[in-house]
């Protein structure tokens, strides 16, 4: 699952391209993208690295209007307390950090009146002109100090928007939650109607929703991801965010987990033993037995990996044993999200009688 603006092709040269060898006769990929323009070009542009240009040899891209393969757009309550969840966070965080600055610029600008939203334009315009055109006069403007708070400015939002702060957070990244299982499994998806937003004729045709392909190709937006995650019930990232500044135990920094071209790689490892935790090498290998445990049979597991770092699955899961590479069995992990559907209160969040209460009083990615 990959993120605007620009899908890196360094995933090719990895052991991924293995996994997916027409020369065998492996069917060409359905890779689902949305039909937003930056969307669908990154998923061509990432298909090129990672193919060639003769990409359309390989693979057929699935583009949905922008949230289909969401379920966002189905939750109604998502759309219409979206700015309402963020707008108390951001403008009090904003006016506290900024206050300085903008002070500065109002001084240096003479007669005209900036307040705290000019000066928040101006360091948004940063990264953004950087990332486009690969340099930005705005960034000079502002302090590493500046940086390091609007960074915390952008973890509000998102964990507002669609993380664990949202009364929607876990609904929004439901139905791709379910759509895992289904693909792990080898099952058609066969959740109820309207308990997940997921595009029931896609998924429940095999053309359009495949079970067989070694390898899972997603193009989405960030709020996307983060939504996934906290669907997943990843808890290690729903620490209270103070609308007095980061803590220095902060787990939740959404430059981290989403930045541009940002990344969630889901890897199913099979293993012929269990693997130790607690590994003497790097790998586990046939030639070093202490890798394994004795008298095991053949284990699987679950690897979850943002933007090329582990997300230790032990850490938002009691029942996934410590693990230092950060692995779960996956018939454990399996065992564990078959809650995710009950945890997300699909229709509650999206079409329930409830209203929005005080930032913090949202803690879990529903309904408070």
């Amino acid at each position: 699952m990959t993120s605007a603006p620009v899908a890196s092709p360094r995933f090719a040269p990895t052991w991924a391209r293995h996994l997916y060898d027409r020369s065998n006769g492996t069917a060409k990929l359905v890779v689902r993208t949305t039909l937003q323009a930056r969307m669908l070009e990154s998923c061509e542009n990432f298909l090129a690295g990672f193919f060639g240009l003769q990409w359309r040899d390989h693979a057929h891209i699935l583009a949905t209007i922008d949230p289909a393969t969401t379920g966002e757009s189905a939750c109604t309550k998502a759309s219409a307390t979206m700015m309402e969840s963020i707008q108390l966070p951001l403008g009090t965080w904003m006016a506290t950090y900024l206050e300085a600055r903008t002070a500065e610029l109002r001084r240096l600008t003479g007669s005209y009146n900036w307040t705290v939203t000019d000066t928040y334009h101006a360091q948004a315009l940063c990264p953004y002109e950087t990332i486009s055109l690969g340099y930005s006069d705005f960034c000079q403007l502002f302090t590493y100090d500046d940086w390091e708070n609007y960074a915390y400015l952008m973890d509000l939002e998102f964990a507002g928007l669609s993380g664990f702060h949202s009364p929607t957070g876990r609904a929004q990244g439901i139905a791709f939650v379910e759509e895992f299982l289904a693909r792990v499994e080898g099952r058609p998806l066969d959740v109820p109607a309207n308990t997940t937003g997921a595009n029931v004729t896609i998924d429940t045709n095999p053309v359009t929703f495949p079970l067989d392909q070694k390898l899972y190709l997603e193009f989405t937006h960030d709020a996307n991801i983060v939504s996934v995650l906290t669907a997943f019930g990843l808890t290690q990232f729903a620490d209270p965010l103070p609308l007095t500044g980061p803590t220095k135990d902060q787990q939740f920094h959404s430059s981290r987990l989403v930045p541009f071209a940002g990344r969630l790689n889901i890897e199913i490892i099979s293993a012929p033993h269990k693997v130790s935790t607690r590994r003497l090498s790097s790998r586990a290998t046939s030639k070093n037995g202490g890798d394994y445990v004795t008298g095991s049979g053949p284990t699987q597991y679950v690897h979850f990996v943002q933007n090329q770092r582990t997300i230790p699955l032990h850490a938002s899961f009691a029942e996934c044993e410590y693990r230092e590479d950060g692995w779960c069995e996956l018939s454990t992990f399996l065992r564990i999200q078959k809650q995710s559907l009950a945890k997300a209160q699909y229709h509650h969040a999206c079409f329930g009688n409830w209203t929005m209460k005080g930032w913090g009083a949202v803690t879990n990615g529903v309904p408070a």
